[in-house]
């Protein structure tokens, strides 16, 4: 036969194997590794008190990998085929290094080609990067991290854990986030981001710390900045700078004790403020201006979530929407409409009040279920080889 004067290849093993671990990269993934400049990759998981403490079932058994914006859950995948990495040898196997046992147990003649490849290792399953149709949030984990701030207009002392005022400079701050970012399993910009949305902020005085402000904190200096905007002559709409700002909300009495830390303010200001004109989380924020329609949905949800945060809780639609312009500049107030509202931030026990829901317990919308089943089925499909030729059959 032809075949018999082919040219043949040796092929042997190793034993024992080596342990090897095969990961599947993302298109995304793999363009920036092979990039020019590649990026240091994070393997990043959370400590086992915080894992416990945000609900996730498999809190404690799993790392992310995340670059400087993406983060991907690394899973494991089974596979019914082994897959096998092989070495050439190019001649460099001798006889000595190899035993060849017939039936009859005599050692049988061996002739060694002049190529040979060898399997040093065997899996039998592989990592593949996994992302959740709702991506990775820093959130959750944030909230569970940092210290609540609330404190009231009428509180007569500070409460056990406020905040006392005391300014730090910008890389003592950025010390503190960077610590707390080495805890939480997501990337640098999605931990940002996160902070962002808390209104995160970092304050010193007796002892330095990061902090959360609650929605009745959040509304407290909403309050207080729209009210010295107004007696300062301050277009909100219009570049401001943030240092007048923090000047307007202080009165004469407030000197010696602000009615609140000013990177609180500053905090505040760079999660409504025009998404163009915000500064890095690194950078100082000096200038700022609103945009009325996504200043005015943050503003009513963050009322609701201070007045009504529960079901128990809830109040009537037309109180809560009253309140709402009340708390809006005068040109702003035609923006206090229910329909202005994130989808889902809301929930009606009865047909008269309304309530808040938390980010967490909001439901997925059907067309976003979904995308996510199909999302599945193909991810799923495209995994299984019989399944693909079972289909072209």
């Amino acid at each position: 036969m032809s075949t018999q004067n082919s040219r043949s290849i040796l092929f042997t093993h190793t034993n024992p194997q080596q342990g090897f671990r095969l990961l599947e990269l993302t298109p995304e993934l793999e363009q920036l590794l092979t990039s020019k400049d590649a990026p240091v990759l994070e393997l990043k998981s959370p400590s086992a008190a915080l894992a416990q403490a945000v609900v996730d079932p498999a809190a404690q058994e799993y790392v992310n990998i995340c670059s400087a914006t993406q983060t991907y859950r690394i899973r494991q995948v089974q596979s019914s085929n082994s897959l096998h990495i092989l070495r050439p040898s190019h001649g460099e196997i001798s006889k000595a290094d190899i035993k060849v046992v017939e039936e009859d147990g005599d050692a049988g003649a061996l002739n060694l080609p002049d190529e040979a490849v060898t399997t040093i290792a065997k899996c039998s399953s592989t990592l593949e990067l996994h992302v959740p149709p709702g991506g990775f949030s820093a959130v959750p984990f944030l909230e569970k991290s940092l210290r609540l701030y609330d404190r009231r207009d009428d509180d007569d002392i500070e409460m056990e854990d406020s905040a006392r005022s005391g300014p730090l400079a910008a890389p003592e701050m950025r010390a503190v986030r960077e610590q707390i970012c080495l805890d939480i399993p997501v990337s640098t910009a999605q931990f940002e981001q996160g902070w962002m949305e808390l209104c995160a902020f970092v304050d010193g005085g007796e002892e330095v710390a990061a902090w959360r402000p609650s929605a009745r904190a959040r509304l407290r200096v909403w309050k207080r900045l729209t009210e010295g905007a107004v007696l300062q002559n301050i277009d909100l709409e219009k570049q401001f700078l943030v240092g007048d700002l923090w000047n307007s909300v202080l009165d004469e009495d407030d000197e010696q004790e602000p009615p609140f830390p000013r990177a609180l303010l500053e905090a505040v200001v760079r999660r409504i403020c025009v998404a163009d004109e915000r500064p890095p989380l690194a950078d100082e924020i000096k200038w700022a201006s609103f945009n009325k329609v996504e200043c005015a949905q943050w503003v009513g949800e963050t009322y609701l979530a201070a007045t009504a945060p529960t079901v128990s809780s809830s109040i009537g639609r037309s109180e809560f929407l009253h309140a709402w312009k009340d708390c809006l500049p005068e040109s702003w107030r035609d923006e206090a409409a229910l329909s202005k509202l994130t989808t889902g931030c809301y929930q009606s026990p009865d047909p008269t009040t309304i309530c808040f829901v938390e980010v967490s317990q909001r439901q997925d919308t059907p067309k976003a279920a979904a995308a996510g089943s199909n999302n599945t089925a193909k991810t799923k499909n495209a995994r299984n080889w019989h399944e693909l030729l079972k289909g072209r059959r």
